[in-house]
């Protein structure tokens, strides 16, 4: 017994010994991973100082607002876990601010930018320094200003490397030989700010633009533009990843590169399974990363953009913007590759519905908050004793659920939710998670009823950790369109997207909840719908709309408000010091 006891004692004094040395060592495996990713990741600091500068486009000298006199603006290179520290002084002569497309912003909505829903504007004179951690997120991002149409000529690439030693998923684990950011634009010969004002002040719908542009440039098929075309060197044999960006303003655009196949490996900043087209559909906001082998005879290769317009019978850009790939050995006249029609949607909806997320999703099979929201555009009553610019005297509108969002004015909604009680009547937490009224959608009438939205400034509140699943049904009120729905501050799984009314019935069986893509932008179908899926663990107020500008200035737009959860790292971090005032 003594034996045996005796043995049971040194037994335990073995494993408890054990089970330290094991946490100890394990310990120090964790203290060395820290220690490596604090060597890793990096801060950056930069300057962004917004400015007129002189350009000559199309035959004619503009002066546009820029950051740093660069038009694209300067492209932001930084690892996965890196912070950004960007100080962004105005010098220019209108209000500004800037949105980090993409960026998931935790905790840190006060740098999200969208002006009057997370800050006040940078006044001319003034300045506002974002702060902010890219995690969690790899690929291709951008920047642009989100006040009024500024965006037009005030943005630039945000590129998202692997932290050191982490491999690409893609190309063998191997970096590509080369990067080429392609930043895809619309031109106006007049100054956007006017065209935009010029439009809100009747009611009617603005301007079309006058050209596409690649990387700030129209190309050669357009007046004075073909000695400035954006021309890419590339070497025979070479793996290139190019990174397209579609920073139009109102335009989805068809994309094709002569003679080659492009192998899609991300879209906003979310790897996808590889995917080989001829044609990418890019709508504005989204980005897509795609490989290229310049394995074809050298020569020279255009890289041509089209409008994909949906829209019966609304005006759009009909014309074609090209940049230049060049083996270097020749000099004969480009290759030009064959776009679809600029009313294709069957190519559209083959593009989009092809994307597939590289791994299984993350995805809660709870599903806490079930929401059915209706975009779509409407008009507006003119007031008595108004001439209007719309159709038969009214004004253009746009909404979600009916609901017409207005910007604030005195304060951003950002600042009344953190203030409390005090900062009351900025706005109200009553927006409909469904339709006030049901009808058929996509019907080829619908009654003149329902053609009126009502304005209001609503936020549509979400408590910390709540999945939330919303079904975005687009309308044909006055004109059925494919709308870009970007959200603020989040990814979101694409779980579907199909043509007519959703039917939960029918169509929830057919949602892809295995494989399917994340992004922060995605196409509602004309006269259809898109499935997206989230976890609401972002505290803040984050921004949802439509990446068509004038439709965002006509008010299709809302914003969820997310509730703080439990302890520091589940609440909003407290405003900065520098937030500009209204």
């Amino acid at each position: 017994m003594l034996l045996a006891s005796g043995m049971s004692r040194s037994s335990s004094s073995v494993s408890s010994s054990s089970l330290l040395l094991l946490i100890t060592l394990l310990a120090a495996l964790l203290h060395c991973s820290l220690l490596i990713q604090l060597t890793v990741a990096k801060e950056q600091y930069h300057e962004f100082v917004v400015q007129e500068a002189a350009v000559t486009r199309l035959c004619r000298k503009h002066s546009i607002m820029t950051v740093n006199g660069q038009f694209p603006g300067p492209a932001l290179e930084v690892s996965e876990g890196d912070s950004l520290i960007v100080r962004v002084i105005n010098r220019g002569s209108y209000n500004v601010t800037v949105h980090w497309h993409g960026v998931r912003q935790m905790r840190t909505g006060w740098s999200d930018g969208p002006e009057y829903v997370t800050q006040c504007p940078i006044r001319p004179g003034q300045s506002y320094t974002y702060r902010f951690t890219v995690a969690g997120q790899e690929g291709t991002l951008w920047w642009h200003a989100h006040s009024s149409w500024l965006r037009a000529t005030v943005h630039g690439a945000l590129i998202i490397r692997p932290r050191a030693g982490v491999p690409y998923p893609f190309n063998g684990g191997k970096p590509p030989v080369r990067e080429i950011p392609i930043l895809l634009g619309e031109w106006w010969d007049m100054n956007p700010i006017d065209v935009v004002r010029t439009a809100t002040r009747t009611g009617a719908a603005p301007n079309i633009s006058d050209a596409l542009t690649v990387n700030g440039q129209p190309g050669d098929l357009y007046k004075c533009s073909s000695k400035d075309t954006t021309t890419f060197p590339v070497k025979s044999g070479e793996t290139n990843l190019l990174r397209f960006i579609n920073a139009a303003l109102n335009t989805e655009l068809f994309v094709s590169l002569a003679g080659h196949t492009m192998t899609i490996v991300g879209a906003d900043a979310s790897y996808t399974k590889p995917y080989a087209t001829s044609v990418l559909m890019i709508a504005p906001g989204q980005t897509t990363d795609v490989l290229v082998t310049f394995d074809q005879p050298p020569a020279r290769y255009y890289l041509a953009a089209r409008a994909y317009s949906s829209a019966q019978g609304v005006p759009f850009d009909n014309t074609t913007t090209t940049a230049i790939f060049d083996y270097g050995t020749s000099s004969s006249r480009p290759a030009m590759p064959t776009l679809p029609a600029y009313n294709d949607t069957a190519t559209a909806t083959a593009f989009t519905t092809s994307l597939r997320g590289l791994r299984k999703a993350e995805l809660p099979s709870r599903v806490d908050e079930s929401l059915f929201f209706t975009v779509g555009v409407g008009l507006f009553n003119c007031s008595t004793g108004q001439n209007c610019g719309g159709p038969n005297n009214t004004r253009f509108a746009a909404s979600i659920n009916n609901v017409s969002f207005v910007l604030p004015s005195t304060l951003s909604i950002l600042q009344a939710h953190y203030g409390g009680a005090a900062a009351a009547g900025v706005f109200t937490a009553d927006f409909p998670g469904n339709p006030p009224v049901q009808f058929d959608y996509t019907a080829q009438n619908v009654s003149r009823a329902l053609w009126q939205p009502v304005p209001g400034t609503k936020v549509y509140r979400l408590s910390y950790g709540a999945v939330v699943q919303v079904v975005l049904q687009g309308t044909n009120i006055f004109a059925a369109e494919n709308h870009p729905i970007h959200l603020h501050g989040y990814d979101f799984y694409i779980l579907g997207e199909g043509s007519g009314n959703f039917d939960a019935g029918r169509d929830t069986g057919k949602l892809n909840l295995d494989d399917p893509p994340m992004r922060n932008t995605v196409g509602v179908p004309v006269n259809g719908w898109a499935v997206i899926r989230f976890v609401a663990d972002n505290p803040g107020v984050w921004l949802m709309h439509c990446h068509l500008d004038v439709h965002i200035s006509w008010g299709l737009a809302m914003a969820f408000l997310v509730e703080d959860g439990v302890g520091e790292l589940q609440s909003l971090e407290a405003p900065p010091p520098d937030l500009p005032l209204c």
